[in-house]
């Protein structure tokens, strides 16, 4: 599917970062480990006609991801955007080709090519989501919730999300913690749409318990080995009934597409962030849909620049799973855009202005700001 709406060239003037600290209104813990404070990275792109918004999504420490925010801030500021400057003026789409000669780091060029498409599309007047071509004005939310104290625990905690009126539920699961914690929650909702999420806390050899989860009924399970390990998950999608969704695997198009090749999933999570950007996330989204494959729209506990893109992101025609576009206050008291995400009737709309559609909260982003750097042609 092609981009729907073309985004002109905009005049590169400067590129600020900005590390910001944000309380989360509860601790957020996954396999991996537990957040507090979401620590992240906020881009503007500075031009000749309007700013424009970005977010990198890395974390302080390379525990989900290999990129961490002291080495995003470092590479963006020696590597990235003195190569975007050199070329001053240049269409989003150009974006790639520019930073194709540094390796890896796809959150720091998501952050990057984000904030200078929505600079593009705010000039021309432009919804991010008219651009990639959405078909719905707001998607269904579903809610990720971190490993809790207890099965108990765990019950209260989902009760409070289906009471708010999320549509579907996702639970964190590492070893120890898996059957148990999934049984609670199934037998005390019923058959209300669930699905666990491993982030790589297993390996082939725990298949048989794996297997277990196949008696709860679930959309999926996600990303239950490593993120290289292509070919035992195609083992382990063999072994189970639950069809396996890959997050961390898929870090581009090309992973994406033998994933499907190799049978290693049935279901794909879509971040943009991790892809290397939000037209890489449509490319990967046209591939699944041609295939009969479904997408649903994953979350890196956003900013409301992150949370409005994503939003935009999920309309698109083959996302037929409902996400992790939750509501802000999901994850923040507080958060740097005037007008956060809400959830009405179990949705989230998808901005209607243009670019994000979603404008900064001045006071906020200075409040929550903890460093700050401009570069300048």
């Amino acid at each position: 599917m092609p981009i729907a709406q073309p985004a002109p060239k905009v005049a590169l003037e400067g590129i600020e970062l900005r590390v910001l600290h944000l309380p989360l209104v509860s601790p957020f813990t996954t396999s991996f480990g537990t957040e507090a404070v979401r620590e992240v990275i906020v881009v503007r792109a500075l031009t000749s006609d309007a700013d424009g918004w970005g977010e990198i999504v890395t974390q302080e420490s390379p525990l989900y991801s290999s990129e961490y925010t002291q080495g995003a801030w470092d590479v963006a500021l020696r590597f990235l955007i003195p190569a975007l400057l050199d070329r001053h003026t240049l269409a989003p789409e150009e974006v790639a080709s520019v930073l194709e000669p540094f390796v890896g780091h796809r959150m720091s060029k998501a952050g990057l090519k984000l904030a200078i498409l929505d600079a593009s599309l705010r000039s021309a007047g432009i919804p991010l989501g008219a651009h990639l071509g959405a078909v719905r004005d707001r998607v269904p939310s579903g809610v990720s919730v971190g490993i809790q104290r207890d099965p108990s625990a765990l019950v209260d905690a989902v009760r409070g999300y289906l009471d708010e009126g999320y549509v579907r539920i996702k639970i964190k699961i590492k070893p120890g913690r898996d059957i148990a914690d999934t049984a609670a929650v199934r037998d005390a909702f019923g058959d209300i749409p669930l699905q666990v999420d491993a982030n790589s806390a297993y390996t082939l050899a725990d298949a048989d318990t794996l297997a277990e989860l196949d008696r709860f009924g679930l959309l999926l399970i996600e990303q239950p080995l490593q993120e290289d390990d292509l070919v035992d998950h195609a083992s382990l999608a063999q072994r189970l009934r639950t069809p396996v969704c890959l997050d961390e695997s898929i870090v581009s198009s090309k992973a994406a597409a033998d994933a499907l090749t190799l049978g290693s999933a049935s279901v794909i999570n879509i971040k943009a962030g991790r892809v290397g950007g939000y037209l890489e996330a449509v490319r990967i989204h046209d591939l699944c849909r041609a295939a009969g494959i479904p997408v649903w729209c994953g979350g890196m506990l956003e900013t409301g620049i992150g949370r409005a893109a994503n939003a935009a992101l999920a309309a698109l025609p083959g996302f037929t799973l409902p996400g992790d576009v939750s509501a802000s206050s999901r994850f923040y008291d507080r958060d740097i855009v005037t007008e956060p995400a809400v959830l009405e009737d179990g949705h989230v709309r998808v901005p209607t202005g243009a670019g994000l559609g979603v404008e900064i909260d001045p006071v906020a982003l200075e409040d929550m700001t903890v460093a700050r750097e401009v570069l300048r042609r």
